[in-house]
């Protein structure tokens, strides 16, 4: 990838920041708030440029706006199906297994993962009883 720009670099560090998950649309009003000259559509195309470089991680939410993520460290996402809020879970040692039994299925190395599981938070389930 090129080098940064500093509104690319100003994007990378509100998602280095945060640990919401936010989306495209929370991203341009925190970055706005750092440059007040940057634009929606330069935010929108940098957060696609850091997706396809792998510098971010895209979650992809049925019914809700995307989300991005900064890629710390491995781990999984788990998802409330209620109110879109959006978890990370870095328990995740089963996925060097995963790695292995796909290498012995199949031939391939696995590159990169994403797993998203879904459910209902603590919260959501409150709000039912």
């Amino acid at each position: 990838m090129e080098k940064f720009s500093r509104q690319r670099q100003e994007i990378l560090d509100v998602l280095s920041q945060s640990y919401e998950h936010p989306t495209a649309e929370e991203i341009f009003q925190k970055v706005k708030q750092l440059d007040e000259t940057v634009s929606r559509g330069t935010v929108y195309r940098n957060l696609g440029l850091l997706t396809k470089n792998g510098v971010v991680q895209q979650i992809a939410i049925s019914n809700s706006p995307d989300r991005y993520d900064y890629k710390r460290k491995p781990h999984w996402h788990i998802v409330c199906k209620q109110c879109g809020k959006v978890r990370d879970f870095e328990d995740i040692k089963e996925e060097e297994h995963f790695e292995k039994l796909i290498k012995e299925k199949t031939g391939m190395q696995l590159a990169s993962s994403e797993t998203i599981f879904h459910g209902i938070c603590q919260e959501c389930m409150a709000k039912k009883e």
